[in-house]
């Protein structure tokens, strides 16, 4: 969908909500002055002489009677037929207005493809010729298509791949071994006890239920590079790194065994990611973005910058002030860019609350069939026609299962949370992969395994300076003032394609704006920002003079946990359910217990505000007047986990079920007012 287009169906949705708007508050002006008509006719009427006054010895007071209560009765209906006329013209004024806007909407419609239509054959003519004598001079042309991009959450390289043993060639051939966990010399104090502790296998599948969740928020990152006692110092350059406070900090959220941060997998609990490691290349410098959280993170991903964000989303209030349209940056996002160079994508989302949705004008892709169902990854990929340059896969995140009895958490996703069953997240990496593998564009293909960021889990190698992508900050998203000159912790990335070598190691040092280094150079885009300009790209990788044939078709079973999460299929979540559960906490709300257990009125997760956001953004797009205003005001009402929990559940019935409970109220109290003027007359 093209800016053209994004302008008239924005301008065709402002329109048709003004219509809505006006015809409605025309209905509630009308029907509120006719009751008024009544009201005052029959005040009126009561205060004329009764009939029990009047006797034959007094016929002026009949007379006077008849005519008094005639008049209010006739003035009443003349009352309240022009209240009727008025509003059958106002409705009808906005009904002309409304079709006015969907004949102006279909009509520049029509001009847009026909100006995307003609633009796009020139821009493809144009490539067709750099092709021949242009850019590049005789370089060949790449083969990939197709560029899939699965970002996970909140984990290490060291926590993941540190103990894999992994050995292969670097890009140019070179024997080389992965840089991964040294218990020898690799430590971390523990405070509580004031003893070293080094790096070790195993694991834990999962902390929910074992242990808190790590801190990963930027003060978290400070305390875990810099050290305990270090703090940042707004605007100024990153304190000294020595990655010495893992475990500090892990003590101050709370841990009850805080060396478990140090702990890392072995190749048997990760047997997806460690096949994929040997079969394709696995970058042992790639960087988180920023040291800080995931939705930060995110958007350097996707726009190579974060426009200022430099935590957590920690103010519901931003995306009101943003006009409902989700997080704006200067030079767009890699969406907008695809658009602008007709460059077919799509987004696959795990749940109900992807976190691309937070991107400014996601609202308007989604109604345009560009933001999918994971449910529909293989079936359209398995279509020969299957054109999109690039896509976005997110994960299920579990976020929207709040916890309103204590710490939220992010279980029976498949993110790869650290309160979350890894081997959930391998499984999704195994689909992902054979999906892509065994589809008719495998040749044509190149895929991404990344994680957003290190979960708050213990790696080595201290992040290098980074290039600030040097566009205009949002204020409003500024939190720490952190200059964006520093990655984040490395995290482990695969990159799979049958034209990269088996068992390369590469250590070339990336960020997450290398995928768009990546996408914008393979498709001739230009870049975003001064961090994706000065990303290395992956193109290196894809050495082979042909597609190799060997890549595995399947790959093996994940792990078995032997204490698996207790997860229900959110597939079993019916309407009838979530209905159930609203009762439920609504009941919590009021009395303050649920589940017998004594409600804590704790503030909602910094963590989750951000898909709280996701959530009414997605919820406004098709919600008309009178009945998104409920919704507003429920969503500045939100001031702990049970009111979020309230509120996603709202939620989750109307983007799944289309039930919106805001409207069932409006309705209710309708009828009601109805029904009590009713026996009033």
């Amino acid at each position: 969908m093209s800016t053209c287009t994004k302008w008239v169906t924005k301008a065709v949705i402002t329109c048709k909500n003004w219509a809505t708007k006006t015809d409605y508050e025309c209905t509630s002006w009308a029907d509120e002055g006719s009751n008024q008509c009544s009201e005052w006719a029959d005040e009126g009427s009561n205060q004329c002489t009764s009939w029990d006054k009047c006797h034959w010895y007094t016929p002026w007071d009949c007379i006077a009677g008849f005519f008094c209560r005639a008049w209010y009765w006739v003035a009443k209906w003349v009352c309240k037929a022009y209240y009727w006329v008025a509003k059958w013209v106002c409705k009808a004024f906005a009904w002309v207005v409304e079709k006015f806007c969907v004949l102006f909407g279909w009509l520049f419609e029509l001009v847009c493809v026909a100006w995307d239509t003609v633009r796009c054959a020139l821009l493809n003519f144009w490539r067709w010729l750099q092709s021949l004598f242009g850019r590049g001079g005789g370089r060949k042309r790449s083969p990939i298509e197709h560029v899939f991009v699965l970002m996970l959450e909140n984990r290490s390289f060291d926590h993941m791949l540190g103990f894999s043993g992994i050995t292969g060639v670097d890009a140019q051939g070179n024997p080389a071994s992965i840089d991964g966990a040294d218990p020898a010399t690799q430590k971390n104090r523990d405070p509580t006890t004031n003893l070293d502790v080094a790096v070790a296998t195993p694991a834990d599948f999962q902390l929910s239920g074992v242990d808190t969740g790590p801190g990963h928020e930027f003060e978290n990152v400070v305390t875990q590079l810099c050290g305990p006692g270090v703090t940042y110092t707004p605007g100024a350059a990153y304190p000294d790194i020595h990655n010495s406070g893992f475990i500090a900090d892990y003590v101050e959220e709370g841990a009850n065994t805080p060396p478990r941060i140090m702990n890392c997998f072995t190749r048997d609990q990760v047997p997806i990611m460690t096949r994929l490691a040997e079969e394709f290349a696995v970058c042992d410098r790639w960087f988180s973005s920023l040291p800080g959280p995931t939705f930060p993170n995110r958007f350097f991903a996707m726009a190579a910058t974060s426009g200022g964000l430099d935590g957590s989303p920690s103010d519901l209030q931003v995306v009101i002030t943003t006009g409902f349209e989700g997080y704006r940056f200067e030079n767009g996002n890699i969406f907008d860019l695809l658009d602008q160079y007709c460059l077919p994508w799509r987004i696959y989302r795990g749940d109900d609350f992807p976190s691309a949705f937070l991107l400014s004008g996601m609202n308007l892709n989604e109604l345009q069939g560009r933001l999918t169902s994971f449910d529909d990854f293989e079936s359209e990929l398995n279509d020969t026609g299957f054109d999109k340059r690039f896509v976005w896969i997110e994960p299920k995140y579990g976020a929207d299962k709040f916890d309103i009895t204590g710490p939220g958490d992010f279980t029976c996703g498949n993110s790869m949370h650290p309160l979350d069953d890894v081997t959930r997240g391998e499984k999704l990496i195994k689909k992902v992969y054979e999906i892509i593998r065994n589809s008719p564009h495998w040749e044509k293909s190149l895929l991404i395994v990344t994680f957003d960021e290190h979960g708050g889990f213990y790696d080595h190698v201290a992040p290098t300076p980074a290039v600030p992508p040097g566009d205009v900050f949002t204020q409003d998203y500024i939190q720490h003032q952190f200059r964006f000159d520093r990655y984040g912790v490395r995290v482990p990335t695969l990159v799979i394609s049958p034209w990269i070598r088996k068992g390369v190691i590469d250590k070339t040092e990336y960020d997450h704006t290398s995928m768009l280094a990546t996408v914008e150079r393979l498709f001739g885009m230009p870049n975003l920002t001064d961090r994706d300009r000065e990303a290395n790209d992956l193109s290196h990788l894809l050495s082979l003079a042909s597609a190799r044939t060997d890549a595995p078709a399947t790959l093996p079973p994940v792990a078995v946990n032997p204490n698996p999460l207790d997860c229900e299929d959110d597939d079993d979540e019916t309407g009838v359910i979530l209905r159930t559960r609203l009762a439920e906490l609504k009941a919590a709300q009021r009395e303050g217990v649920y589940r017998r257990q004594k409600v804590r009125e704790a503030p909602v997760d910094r963590s989750q505000i951000g898909f709280i956001q996701i959530a009414l953004l997605r919820l406004l797009q098709n919600i008309d007047y009178p009945d998104r205003q409920p919704w507003i005001e429920d969503y500045r009402q939100i001031r702990s986990k049970l009111d979020a929990a309230i509120f996603m559940t709202e939620a989750k019935l109307k983007l799944r079920y289309g039930a919106d409970v805001k409207k069932e109220a409006r309705l209710e109290a309708d009828r009601l007012a109805t029904a009590k003027r009713g026996r009033a007359g």
